[in-house]
């Protein structure tokens, strides 16, 4: 007798995804410059840790909001005591100015829209369950963020139908691929009640462009159906050309008094931005109402604690403070996003060209032994287990071409992303080096077998 439930017992999680396995052996053998210096360096996860100095700094500064005071006097039992699922008006407020502030104040945001959940990931779940019964499919443009598999499918029922995007353009959103994606779920008799795409592009770590947010609105309006818009990445922007909201571009061309309003949702979380995943704070922003009351009552199963809030309501609620952050925080990844750039050129492997997020796409599409995806994930195991870096195959991100891998860059210090460049370019000579050496044994026999025939001939 079975007795786990059929959820419990199902391996759709996507835990077995390449993404996560290496993971998890990086866990096992994790790189530490001292103590396990031959460990694996994990390339794999897309933190931010470039800015905490500036985040410890203004903690030392504000004893009162680290030490839970309110002008000198605890607040401590306020905060220990229940708090509804609305979540505190102050850390509400405050967060829908930062979501402004990043998007250069273009747009506005009003805090009863916001709803409160604990990281991204509960968020974009929340909007399934709110948008999307089981069997319904979402288009979601390729590659993409390999969790998304567990975050909109596992618990939900909801379907996921890949958008094809190429190389070929930059991995650009067509309206070719939007229409086949669409027909595709149409064949497998999927209802399909919208788009998701993050911007900026985790994998690829590039902004929509303007044609593009354009086409994906008249798209959800042609066909009436949601577009979901994850913005989690919206103030890692380094490089031209800016970053635009969904929102900008509803505003500008007056979606303000339409129904398509209403079906367009953004996902953010002060995980990549603020470089706080451990305090596990994410939102949903939405016109529609009925959505906004749903997603609240589903937030009692993942909120933010009233500590978290308080804390960053302080810290987002300095403009001085965010202001230098943000700007500040966007140098040090424009910075390190061209030194690995620069270090991966030298060894000759490119990268997609790129304007934001905490990673790089490249282009190792000459190191495989074949043009496919069993031929990457050999590759990807080599990386792994011989050169000791987990980077994550594009495979796992469902990328349509073998040989695109994501490689994060501000998750480790200076010496650790060195080292990282140090390894592969070891790995890379020594595969030149053998082929090479195949080469000139394949010459020489060549040239043994002709000199033979030569004197069969004489003779």
């Amino acid at each position: 007798m079975k007795l786990l439930s059929k959820k419990a017992m199902c391996n759709s999680h996507g835990q077995d995804s390449s993404y996560f396995l290496g993971w998890e052996e990086y866990e096992k053998n994790p790189y530490d410059e001292t103590r396990n210096p031959k460990g694996i360096i994990q390339m794999g996860l897309a933190e931010n840790q470039l800015s905490f100095d500036l985040l410890e700094s203004w903690l030392a500064q504000n004893p009162d909001a680290a030490g839970f005071k309110r002008n000198g006097e605890s607040i401590f039992r306020e905060l220990a005591l229940f708090q509804d699922y609305h979540g505190l008006p102050a850390f509400k407020d405050a967060l829908v100015q930062f979501m402004a502030e990043i998007r250069g104040n273009k747009v506005s945001f009003d805090s009863n829209k916001l709803v409160l959940t604990a990281g991204a990931t509960s968020a974009n779940e929340t909007l399934m369950f709110c948008l999307a019964d089981r069997g319904d499919a979402f288009l979601l443009p390729t590659p993409y963020y390999p969790g998304f598999d567990r975050d909109l499918k596992w618990r939900t029922g909801a379907e996921i139908v890949p958008i094809q995007c190429t190389s070929s353009n930059g991995f650009r959103i067509t309206e070719s691929a939007l229409e086949e994606a669409y027909e595709e779920a149409e064949r497998r008799n999927l209802r399909v009640k919208g788009v998701l795409v993050t911007n900026p592009s985790n994998p690829l770590g590039t902004t929509l462009s303007k044609h593009e947010l354009e086409l994906l609105l008249t798209f959800i309006a042609t066909k009436c159906i949601h577009l979901i818009s994850d913005e989690i990445y919206s103030g890692t922007v380094f490089n031209s050309p800016k970053f635009i909201s969904v929102m900008e571009v509803l505003m500008e061309n007056n979606y303000m008094y339409t129904d398509v309003w209403d079906r367009v949702h953004i996902v953010y979380s002060l995980s990549k931005d603020l470089g706080l995943p451990g305090f596990r704070v994410g939102a949903i922003y939405s016109n529609d109402d009925m959505v906004v009351s749903a997603a609240t009552k589903m937030s009692s199963f993942g909120l933010i604690s009233s500590q978290t809030q308080y804390l960053l309501s302080a810290m987002l609620s300095d403009k001085l403070f965010t202001k230098k952050y943000v700007s500040e925080n966007q140098k040090r990844l424009k910075k390190r996003h061209e030194m690995l750039v620069r270090g991966l050129k030298r060894i000759g492997i490119s990268c997609l060209d790129s304007n934001a997020g905490l990673f790089c796409w490249l282009d190792m599409r000459h190191l495989l032994s074949s043009n496919t995806f069993d031929a990457e994930m050999e590759l990807w195991k080599k990386i792994v287990y011989e050169v000791g870096l987990n980077i994550s195959p594009g495979s796992s991100c469902h990328c349509t071409e073998p040989g695109w891998f994501r490689a994060c860059f501000a998750n480790m210090s200076e010496d650790t992303l060195n080292i990282a460049i140090q390894r592969l370019k070891a790995f890379v000579d020594s595969r030149d080096n053998q082929h090479t050496s195949s080469k000139k044994k394949s010459f020489s026999k060549w040239i043994v077998r002709l000199s033979f025939n030569e004197r069969q001939r004489e003779r």
